[in-house]
């Protein structure tokens, strides 16, 4: 069993003003558990955040996450998520 251990997670653009932070801190152990914990802390307003995070990418501690199952990429303690969505132009 993984020790657990505060994450990061930091939002960028779209993903900040659905999340209405720019960063929160989550005890999850993985991407997946991360990311839910975050829409449903936010009640109703979660729908907003999950729809955003559907066409977001991530890294993790600097490292793409790519088309890897959220469920699957652990968090560790300290972890950084970037949470970043479809920029115009790039």
């Amino acid at each position: 069993m993984r020790a657990t251990g505060t994450a990061t997670l930091r939002y960028w653009a779209a993903a900040r003003e659905a999340a209405g932070t720019a960063e929160e801190q989550t005890d999850a152990v993985t991407l997946a558990a991360a990311l839910s914990t975050a829409v449903a802390e936010r009640g109703v307003d979660g729908d907003r955040l999950a729809r955003v995070l559907l066409r977001c990418s991530f890294l993790v501690d600097g490292r793409q996450v790519g088309k890897r199952d959220p469920g699957t990429v652990p968090l560790d303690p300290g972890a950084v998520v970037e949470i970043l969505p479809p920029f115009a132009g790039g």
